[in-house]
This record gives C-alpha cells, structure tokens and sequence, in this order.
C-alpha cells in the first residue's frame, strides 16, 4: 500500500498543531492506550488527513443579514458520551443542548445555510466532530470536520474516497466511519492508527468505550448478523456471531465490557461480554417485527433501554455479575434498584414445551409514546431517569404510578429548534 505523505506541514514528527494544545493539555490525565505496532506502519490510500491551521471556514458570528431565517430542518441528533448533552445537526449550522435542566448551550449558524449531518461531541469540551449534509452541506460529505468551538473554527480535517457514515470521539481517538471500512486515527496528531473492513455498513454503525485506559471498539464483521470487538489495551480481536438476521443496532457500556445487539427484526435483544463472547443474556421487546433505533446501557450497565418505531420505549433488568463477567467485571457501584429482576412470560413454567416466546424474559417498565416516530433513549444523570429525545416535534405527556421503577425525561426536539423547546 501506498504510504500517505506526512499530514504535518514541517514533516517534523514531534509537531503539534498549536490549536490542539490547550485541549491535549487538559487530556493529559487520561492516557492514551499503546499503539498497535503492527497497525501504525501502514496507511491506506482512501484516507487523507491534514491541520488547517489557516482555515477558510465563514466566521458563524459575521454577516448575520445573509443567512436566511426561515424554518430549519432538522439533519441530526445524538448524546455525548455521559448522555449529559445532546448535539442536534441542522441545515443551517449546529445546536447543542443540556439535557437536565433542558436548556440550549449554544449554536452556530453558518453563513450560505451550510448544513451539518453529523455532530460528535466530546463529553462537554470545545472540541467537536463536524460532517457535512442536507441540500447545502457546509462541507464535502467525504470530510471529517474538527471544529474548536473558542476560537469558531475548523483546526483539522479528515478526507476520503467515500462519504463519511459515523464519527466517534475518545479522548485520544478519533474514529471514522465509511460504509466499508473504519479508521482509527490517534488525537493528538491526527495519524492512522487502525484501519477495519466491514460489511456494507450504510448506517454507519459503531460503538467506542469511554473509560480512560481502556480502548474498545465494536464494529459489523465482515458475514451478516457479525459483530467485530477489538481490545485495542490487549491487542486482542473477538468475532460474536450475534445474530442471523443483519445487524441493526448496537451498544456498549460505558467500560466495554458488555455488548448489546439488536438485528432487523427487532424482536429480540442480545447482551454479550465483550471479552470472550458469551451471551449473557436475551431480553424481548416483542414478537412483531420493529426497527430498533437506539439502544443505551445505564450507567452501572443494571438497565438495557430501547426505542423502535413501534413508539415504544422498553427499560430491561440486566443480569450482571461476577460470574458472567470474570474479571471484566465494572467497578462502578449498581442501581439502586438492581434488585428488580426482568419478568417472563406468565407461561414460564412449561418452558420448553411451547415456543420459546412463552419463557422469554420482557421488559420492566415500557413508555408508550407516537407509533411511526424515531426516537433515541438514553439513562439520565438524576436516579431511575430515562432521557427520550423525539424527532417528531410533538409533545408527550406521561403519568406514571407512584411504584413505577423509573420516571421519564422526555425532551422532544422540534422541527423548529429555535422556536419550539
């Protein structure tokens, strides 16, 4: 393969782009994981990386009068990593929000209604992840966009062959998602660390821990319903066939020791240990097929949620312990309502007998929201609170009985952010 010339502009390899710097900075108690030396000596020809460190992006606080106020259209939205903050793409700029108390933190509006795709954030620093999109992309769909929110400026970039899928942030890694391959980049100096094939991966599916001193990454394989788990702190690769159906969502816990998949038939859940592959666990949302748009782990990896399109939001009790995850156990301490266990089927008790959808384990609590509605859940930060974020710009009201397991945040992001809260 051929090599990618240096993306420094000195070919210095000590260089350091002085706008990362301050952020590197505050990163210096969180190390980062030994590179792979079998995988940093090889490039791939798709891939270009490079610091602009003279960048020609329009300053979003100049000319005000050009950019057009009508309705915006909403392009995307997704959680940082403690599920804190949420960052919504529109077609003229980008927003980011608090979740609890719900409040807009800032936006940016980009001169020519230039519209973000994607937006990464990382955790709640000045440093995101920017992707082009809409009718009038701000940037290449092909381009990875690193954007220092103090100074409202782009101080890196990221090119390809092919449009960009996904973007993951660490704190030392950047990850880029294609429909067919994946690049790990380090940080600090934006060089390719990794480089994965998958299968056709249009959704851009992938999922990264986010404990210091711990790298795992899990990606499709390369055969459907295949799930890749790399372990980059043992330099260790598990192959989980999860699935018989394709793969249509995944999640990890915060630690990376446990996995949970969905395929597209949307009936069953799978939670698995990352570290030697074992099912631990099979949950049901239904037996009807669904799309399952999201999947989130609680804090303590006690709770499984999941929205699909059928409007419904489940919360599982998960079975985690010292004995279905060895030494990969998390530290963290559990829910206070770790106690409650997943019900099964009233039919339980001639398991066996009938099909295994009577002894099937179900949900604890279920929020019934807009069926034909996307939805994404998360576990929020105040005890037993789960945080919906609707695409649809309705509202919904839920009561819940005083016994209830879990009470529910339910912040609806409009189709008209500025307007409508």
């Amino acid at each position: 393969m051929a090599a990618i010339p240096h993306p420094n502009p000195n070919q210095n390899p000590n260089f350091l782009s002085p706008m990362l710097q301050p952020y590197l900075e505050q990163q210096q108690q969180f190390p980062p994981d030994p590179p792979d030396e079998e995988t940093t000596s090889e490039t791939d020809n798709e891939s270009h990386m490079s610091f602009t460190n003279n960048s020609t992006v329009s300053n979003p606080n100049s000319n005000q009068g050009l950019i057009d106020r009508s309705t915006p259209a909403l392009l995307h939205v997704s959680f940082n990593q403690d599920y804190g903050c949420f960052a919504a793409g529109i077609d003229r700029g980008f927003r980011i929000y608090n979740c609890d108390p719900f409040r807009e933190i800032f936006r940016r509006d980009f001169d020519g209604n230039g519209g973000i795709g994607a937006v990464e954030m990382l955790f709640r620093c000045n440093i995101l992840a920017l992707v082009g999109g809409g009718d009038s992309p701000q940037y290449p769909l092909n381009k990875v966009m690193i954007w220092d929110d103090h100074q409202s400026r782009c101080i890196g970039e990221l090119s390809f062959r092919s449009e960009v899928r996904g973007v993951r942030l660490r704190r030392d890694r950047i990850v880029v998602i294609l429909e067919q391959k994946i690049f790990v980049y380090n940080f600090a100096d934006l060089k390719l660390l990794h480089q994965i094939e998958t299968i056709a991966n249009p959704k851009g599916l992938c999922a990264v821990s986010h404990v210091a001193g711990s790298f795992v990454l899990v990606c499709p394989g390369l055969q459907k319903g295949q799930v890749k788990v790399e372990h980059y702190a043992s330099k260790r690769t598990k192959f989980i066939m999860a699935h018989d159906s394709r793969i249509a969502c995944f999640t990890l816990s915060q630690d990376g020791n446990l996995l949970a998949t969905a395929s597209s038939k949307g009936t069953l859940v799978r939670i698995f240990n990352t570290h030697d592959g074992t099912l631990i666990q099979e949950v049901r949302r239904g037996a009807d097929r669904a799309e399952i748009y999201s999947l989130a782990f609680s804090p303590s990896a006690n709770w499984l949620a999941v929205s699909s399109d059928k409007g419904t939001v489940h919360v599982f009790s998960l079975k985690v312990n010292a004995e279905n995850l060895g030494n990969a156990r998390s530290s963290s301490p559990p829910d206070s309502n770790s106690a409650v266990t997943s019900p099964g089927s009233s039919l339980s008790f001639i398991k066996g007998v009938l099909p295994k959808y009577f002894s099937s384990e179900w949900s604890v609590a279920q929020f019934h929201l807009i069926e034909g509605s996307q939805y994404i859940v998360a576990f929020g930060h105040q005890k037993n609170t789960v945080v919906i974020l609707g695409l649809d710009g309705r509202s919904v009201n839920i009561t819940l009985p005083m016994s209830f397991p879990f009470h529910i945040l339910h912040v609806c992001i409009s189709k008209y952010p500025e307007t409508n809260h």
